[in-house]
């Protein structure tokens, strides 16, 4: 996301020149932490993603505060999918839904970890439907995880519609549903949970965010920039070439649907931890 974004940015901001670090490990808390923790000054910011910058906390201790970043733009809403291999027995949700009922915590999926986006939409859907209950089996990642789900390993896969896209174009993996609001441009053969009567609209969103206390005169400038960026043509075009679902969100807006998202995480939370389903 940031790799594809931000040289759009630039353009936008004349003089700008942005140079991506990785801060591998932790699930992103680390990136999160060390942008929380910088001089906001506008020369450091982050890219992270929801829910997991939520989550962590849940889990364990972190320096940084999910309500007093810097919000400055959400740049993909990617949808959680649910995904087979192509010659699996399950053809469809009704089928997965049908089969779980009759056999509860019979059937596996996997997902990209504990309180991941993808966990998260397979406890929705369990809460969706009466009866429903699967066992859960965590991965590091979605490549172990996919590859776990063609050696049928697995019974199903939960992850976001830009890492199934590919398996799903060259037909390894069949998808019986995909979280999202509406169906994806990429794949309109396939139905949203919704539209086949389960009420879920989950997923990943991927955004950047900025330090506590950036001025708001840097602020500004940054979220015109990104604004133009997520409406370029150009940019949409990068997007699309390299699955990027994009739902572009600036400023004010981009903080809300966070603190909203967190606020419905930790009621779930309080319902029942997460890390024992």
């Amino acid at each position: 996301m940031a790799r594809v974004i931000l040289p759009h940015v630039q353009r936008h901001l004349p003089g700008s020149t942005f140079v991506v670090e990785n801060r591998p490990g932790a699930g992103s808390q680390i990136g999160m932490e060390a942008t929380f923790n910088t001089k906001p000054d506008g020369y450091v910011l982050g890219a992270v993603t929801s829910p997991a910058m939520m989550t962590i906390p849940f889990e364990r201790p972190v320096r940084y505060k999910v309500d007093e970043f810097t919000y400055i733009a959400n740049v993909v809403d990617d949808p959680g999918g649910l995904w087979v291999k192509a010659d699996s027995p399950i053809k469809s949700l009704a089928d997965l839904l049908e089969r779980a009922k009759k056999d509860p915590g019979g059937l596996s999926f996997g997902t990209t970890g504990i309180g991941s986006d993808d966990h998260l939409v397979m406890l929705e859907v369990e809460q969706a439907v009466p009866g429903v209950s699967f066992s859960h089996v965590p991965f590091n990642g979605a490549a172990p995880l996919q590859t776990a789900v063609l050696g049928g390993h697995l019974d199903l896969g939960c992850f976001n519609v830009s890492e199934g896209g590919p398996g799903y174009r060259d037909g390894r993996f069949r998808c019986l549903a995909q979280a999202g609001a509406q169906r994806d441009p990429s794949m309109p053969d396939v139905p949203t949970l919704t539209e086949q009567g389960v009420k879920v609209v989950a997923g990943a969103q991927r955004g950047v965010v900025a330090p506590p206390g950036l001025p708001p005169e840097i602020r500004d400038k940054l979220v015109t920039a990104f604004r133009a960026a997520l409406s370029d043509p150009q940019f949409l075009a990068d997007a699309e070439r390299v699955v990027l679902p994009v739902k572009g969100m600036v400023g004010d807006e981009y903080r809300k649907t966070v603190l909203g998202l967190d606020a419905r995480l930790k009621e779930m939370w309080a319902r029942k931890p997460w890390r024992d389903q």
